[in-house]
C-alpha cells in the first residue's frame, strides 16, 4: 500500500467517523430487534454508531422502554437494526417472542443524566 492509499484510507475512516458521531447526535430508527448473550446486562449492539452511544429503545408491541449502551457491533440479519442483552430483552417484555419491532432513539449525554 503506498502513500497515497494510506491518506485515502485515513480520509474515508475520518469520513465514516463523522457520519456516525452525527447520527448519533440525534437519530432515531424504526426496525426490528432480537436479543443475544451481551456483555453486559445493559447492552446492545449496533452496526455503526459510536460504542458508548446511549439508546432509548421502546418496544413497539408492548411500549416498554429502556435505555442501553452499545458495547458491541451488530445484528447481522437483515431487517434488525439493534440486537440487546438477554436481561434486556427481559425487562423489554420479548425473551420468549425473540424478536419484536422497536424503535432506537439516540439520546445525548444531558438527556441521560437528567
Amino acid at each position: 500500500m503506498n502513500h497515497r492509499n494510506i491518506g485515502l484510507l485515513a480520509a474515508l475512516i475520518s469520513s465514516l467517523f463523522v457520519f456516525a458521531s452525527t447520527c448519533a447526535d440525534a437519530a432515531s430508527w424504526t426496525g426490528a430487534a432480537s436479543y443475544y448473550a451481551a456483555r453486559t446486562p445493559m447492552g446492545c449492539a449496533h452496526r455503526f454508531l459510536p460504542f458508548g452511544t446511549k439508546l432509548k429503545v421502546t418496544n413497539l408491541r408492548n411500549g416498554h422502554e429502556l435505555i442501553l449502551t452499545v458495547n458491541d457491533r451488530g445484528p447481522f440479519i437483515k431487517g434488525r437494526i439493534v440486537d440487546v442483552s438477554t436481561h434486556a430483552a427481559e425487562l423489554l417484555g420479548f425473551r420468549r417472542a425473540g424478536v419484536v419491532p422497536v424503535q432506537i432513539e439516540t439520546l445525548s449525554n444531558e438527556t441521560v443524566m437528567n
